[in-house]
């Protein structure tokens, strides 16, 4: 795991040799303003998010920011936004010692590795001395919490990631029900491209193909079974990973997936369903919230078909709890009085009803508000046993496999492409870690 290793060296909080010998690999990022940022002032705490521009949530964690602001005029809020690159940035900022205090992304790829490395600190004593682990969900919790028993941080997003059915669009075409089966999604695709609407719609070229891939390999695993694979990457070796890579090439090559889908990538996906130009697609909560009503409408969400034979009992849904939470760093630990003042405010139910009414938020901590202006994130909340849930694999594939994978994607969505070759390619993003 060679970038693993690099980042050891230059996150590590204890070693300036290490830290040194890291510098010539980061020149790009040297002048990075993030660097600049971070507030020595006791008096003003630092949280570096995804949330304040684009992002879904940003309208309503910037007014929470200002309510807590008027609740703790002594104390200063400075929010530091960056977008994907948000972990690059903050491990930028930790080399130089000048990272924020508290920042908030999800658990994946590069963050993996944070705690691990030192770059963010163990939490599990915060939440039980501020005594907020009963707010969190018991599976949240679990995610959040490395094999070592170290609570990465304070979980607080969550997503269910259904399939939406436009049914319109199904019925014009003659399909008189959402498929629960291979066959029978197969079946409506030939319905649907015949009336010139692309079936399935997904980004084959990003992450919400890989997965849509990881979801439909799971067809014939059990949970443990997927664990298993996803870690060691080794899809050869299990009967169920290559049962599940036969089935996807299976509904691949009888056109299920929009044209050339190993070229799409997230946005043209949403594009594509929510002009109506495609009838299918698997998307995030945070996705089904930007629905247009005229859409909406006519929209249905539930899980992905199954094929004869599968480990689950009925289609298939993702869902995640580490989509995003509160890391603490080193430099947090300074302003532990500010920084518990501003995960209890973020805690409170108020807050937390407001993310779920206001943006469409689905949450990792206790409620029992469901995003009634989101009605397909709202339905999404409520399918409960009516699906059966796929594991999501980011918190088992190794943080350097990660954009491999996506590359072994783009080449899985590729018509034609053999079974064994797709095993090869995928195993191949592995060895790369």
């Amino acid at each position: 795991m060679r970038s693993t290793m690099s980042r050891r060296g230059f996150l590590a909080a204890g070693s300036g040799l290490a830290a040194a010998t890291a510098l010539p690999a980061l020149p790009a990022l040297a002048g990075c303003s993030t660097l600049a940022s971070a507030d020595s002032d006791p008096d003003t705490l630092v949280v570096h998010s995804q949330l304040g521009t684009t992002a879904p949530g940003s309208p309503t964690y910037l007014s929470a920011l200002n309510t807590f602001r008027d609740e703790n005029p002594g104390l200063k809020v400075k929010n530091l936004v960056n977008g994907d690159d948000l972990a690059q940035v903050y491990e930028t900022s930790r080399l130089a010692r000048k990272e924020p205090d508290v920042v908030m992304v999800n658990l994946y790829d590069k963050t993996l590795a944070w705690t691990d490395v030192g770059a963010t600190v163990d939490v599990k004593g915060y939440m039980d001395d501020w005594g907020l682990r009963k707010r969190v969900l018991p599976v949240a919790l679990d995610a959040w919490t490395d094999g070592k028993g170290r609570l990465r941080a304070f979980p607080y997003f969550a997503t269910n990631w259904p399939v939406a059915y436009n049914t319109a669009l199904l019925e014009s075409a003659g399909v008189d029900a959402i498929p629960t089966t291979g066959d029978q999604l197969i079946s409506a695709a030939r319905k649907l491209r015949a009336k010139g609407i692309a079936p399935v719609t997904v980004g084959g070229n990003d992450w919400t193909g890989q997965k849509l891939l990881a979801q439909i390999i799971q067809t014939f695993l059990t949970p443990d079974e997927a664990r298993k694979v996803f870690t060691s990457g080794d899809f050869s070796g299990s009967r169920g990973a290559r049962e599940g890579i036969e089935y996807f090439t299976a509904l691949r090559d009888a056109g299920v997936f929009a044209d050339k889908a190993q070229g799409l990538t997230s946005d043209t996906m949403t594009t594509q369903f929510n002009t109506g130009a495609a009838a299918i697609q698997s998307a995030m909560s945070s996705a089904l919230a930007k629905v247009p009503d005229k859409i909406a409408r006519h929209t249905d969400v539930g899980g992905w078909p199954l094929a004869p034979g599968a480990a689950h009992a009925k289609p298939t849904i993702l869902r995640t709890y580490t989509l995003i939470g509160f890391w603490i760093s080193p430099n947090g630990t300074k302003k532990l009085d500010s920084v518990e003042k501003f995960l209890r405010f973020m805690y409170r139910p108020d807050t937390v009803t407001r993310f779920v009414k206001e943006s469409g938020r689905d949450m990792a901590l206790r409620s029992d508000t469901l995003s009634t202006d989101f009605p397909l994130v709202a339905e999404a909340q409520k399918l409960g046993d009516d699906v059966s849930e796929a594991l999501l694999p980011d918190v088992y594939v190794p943080p350097a496999a990660t954009q491999p994978l996506i590359t072994a994607t783009s080449t899985a969505f590729t018509r034609g492409t053999s079974p064994a070759r797709v095993r090869s390619v995928l195993e191949a993003a592995y060895r790369t870690a």
